[in-house]
Formats: C-alpha cells, structure tokens, sequence
C-alpha cells in the first residue's frame, strides 16, 4: 500500500512563493509518475503538473506554467512543487498523486492559502 504525505502549505503573500513536499512510502516510487493537483474552495479538482519517472519531463497546467516547478529525488522517495509568484487564485488544497500500471494514489492534501 503506498502512502503519501504532503507537507508545506501555508499562508503566504501575493507574489512569494512556497515550496511543496510529497513523501512517499510502501512502494516502489522510481516507478511512479507523480503529479500535483489542487482542489480550490467550491471548484473542482484540477491537475497542476506532472513529473515522469526519471525527472526526465514535466508539464503543468497554463495556469502555472513558468511559475511552478515540479521536480523529485527517487533517491527520498519524494517530489517536490515549488511555486513562485504566486496569486491570490492559487489558494486551494493541494494533493499529490501517484500513478502505476492501472493503480493511483492519493496524499490527504496540504493547503496554500495566497493573500492578495
């Protein structure tokens, strides 16, 4: 069963930035493609971005694109989102997500709160 564990969100200011921490354990995680996805207040949850495998590429929603960065060390079984310039509307929960074979998993969320 592989488990994953968000850390980092906080409150912070229009314009900082925050850096996201998703560890996981109980599996094999270099084999995992790992993605970020957010869930703000009365909307729907929404893919932020995506990491392969080896790190090799990523992609991110327009709405992020050039202002976060996904990136992981299989060696810590852990990915990372760091998240830059950071707006008002990125205020929401923010989950990781692990995918294999036909198999996904989903970490409780951490929440990002931008204060204008």
């Amino acid at each position: 069963q592989v488990q994953l564990v968000e850390s980092g969100g906080g409150l912070v200011q229009a314009g900082g930035s925050l850096r996201l921490s998703c560890a996981a354990s109980g599996g094999a995680f270099s084999r995992y493609i790992m993605k970020w996805y957010r869930q703000a207040p009365g909307k729907e949850r929404e893919l932020v971005g995506t990491i392969t495998t080896t790190g090799g590429s990523t992609n991110y929603a327009d709405s992020v694109e050039g202002r976060f960065t996904i990136s992981r060390d299989n060696a810590k079984n852990t990915v990372y989102l760091q998240m830059n310039s950071l707006k008002p509307e990125d205020t929401a929960v923010y989950y990781c997500n692990a995918r294999v074979s036909s198999l996904t998993y989903w970490g409780k969320g951490t929440l990002v709160t931008v204060s204008s």
